[in-house]
């Protein structure tokens, strides 16, 4: 402003990066506490775990030729993918997730079936469960959980009406999460199996089906986790183990990692041997990075760090659970309780299976552990459940030219 003509001058144009800024911004204008609190745990715990996994994998990682940082950047880049397309996924429309929910479980359910069907699958630890295309390899499964929540959800979301008739099940809610459950089950992989079967239950639960017909599902869920123990050799061995402890001829093979994990946790005691300083992932831990990285934790900040991870999971999931209370859109509610049964029953069966409580079920902590696949597909999650729960929309963070705030009808 000039002091002597009293003129206004043309103020500058905003830059791309400040322009960006607001439109980052944006994304959390208007929105609850408990939304706030969401994204704010799934960030912590993010960034929580790439510390965790330089600490964790920086040994097998030399040993294995990838380098002192291999494992971790490789993580890291994934982790750079998935914040930024969980936020873009978090400017999207409920409307377009749903008209999407068919072909995304399409698009699941045949990458799961070029795992089992295909020379492309590739098998590791007795499971076949990895896919591999130019080179690039990641896990279906993990995809096709999202997929399957969005899917549940525009299916029961219709039916809210007469949900707890039998009828509620019917054609395609039934043979979809058969086929999607069986394609997992003939790639060998119970664990993966077992947290979509969980998810699958909370989310008819959560949607108002009736016990009765919810007790059917979990008797036929449970005798087919069962028999698929029963069957396979290894599975039965660790089942075994787990009800009447280890044998001498067993000590060195199902005994070992679990034992291993147990020790690795009780080495810490209260702040842990200090950070980067566990012995345990010095080839004595099997999968020290992945399905075992919360025995890395407690070792190397105790107790203290044990509790710091258990109190972030359990904020995130009193936070989505206020979420679904919230919201009276069935959608929005099933696919937010959805995704919180996915994150947190899957941190507390790796966490139990650490501490011994179940058997060893190959199950990564979310977040946390190494896995790009895992990482991305629960960013993705998070992403969804930001975008059915927001109270504004705005431009999406990929158009920076435009400052215009766009919100629902």
């Amino acid at each position: 402003m000039s002091s002597r003509s009293g003129t206004v001058a043309n103020p500058r144009p905003e830059s791309g990066s400040t322009r960006a800024v607001v439109s980052v911004r944006r994304l959390f204008r208007a929105e609850t506490p408990e939304y706030v609190v969401m994204v704010a745990m799934v960030l912590f715990l993010v960034l929580f775990g790439l510390v965790m996994v330089l600490s964790s994998s920086f040994v097998t990682a030399q040993t294995s030729g990838e380098g002192f940082l291999g494992v971790a950047t490789r993580q890291g880049i994934w982790a750079m993918l998935g914040l930024p397309m969980m936020f873009v996924l978090s400017t999207w429309r409920p409307q377009a997730l749903r008209a999407l929910a068919p072909t995304l479980l399409f698009i699941g359910l045949v990458l799961q079936g070029l795992v089992v069907f295909t020379p492309l699958g590739i098998s590791s630890g007795g499971n076949t469960n990895w896919l591999s295309i130019g080179g690039l390899t990641g896990q279906p499964s993990e995809f096709l959980k999202l997929a399957l929540i969005i899917w549940m959800a525009h299916i029961l979301a219709d039916r809210v009406d007469y949900i707890r008739s039998p009828r509620a099940l019917g054609k395609p809610l039934i043979p979809g999460l058969i086929l999607a459950l069986a394609l997992v089950l003939f790639g060998q992989d119970l664990g993966t199996m077992g947290v979509m079967a969980l998810i699958v239950l909370g989310v008819l639960f959560v949607a108002g089906i009736r016990l009765g017909l919810l007790g059917t599902v979990v008797g036929a869920t449970g005798a087919v986790a069962a028999i698929m123990a029963l069957i396979a050799p290894y599975r039965l061995e660790r089942v075994t183990v787990w009800l009447s402890g280890c044998t001498d001829d067993e000590f060195l093979y199902q005994c070992w990692q679990p034992m291993q994990g147990t020790m690795a946790l009780g080495s810490g005691g209260v702040f842990g041997v200090g950070l980067g300083n566990s012995r345990a992932k010095w080839s004595w831990l099997p999968e020290a990075d992945t399905d075992y990285i919360f025995a890395v934790i407690g070792e190397e900040l105790g107790l203290v760090g044990a509790s710091v991870v258990i109190l972030s999971f359990t904020v995130l999931a009193v936070a989505m659970a206020r979420l679904v209370q919230r919201n009276s859109d069935p959608f929005a509610r099933l696919v937010t309780a959805g995704v919180m049964i996915w994150i947190v029953g899957q941190a507390l069966v790796n966490i139990a299976v650490v501490l011994e409580y179940l058997p060893v079920l190959g199950v990564p902590l979310p977040f946390i552990s190494v896995g790009g696949s895992a990482l991305l597909s629960t960013l993705l999650g998070v992403g969804v459940v930001m975008a059915v729960n927001r109270n504004s929309r705005v431009t999406p963070v990929w158009q920076p030219g435009s400052s215009k705030e766009v919100r629902s009808p």
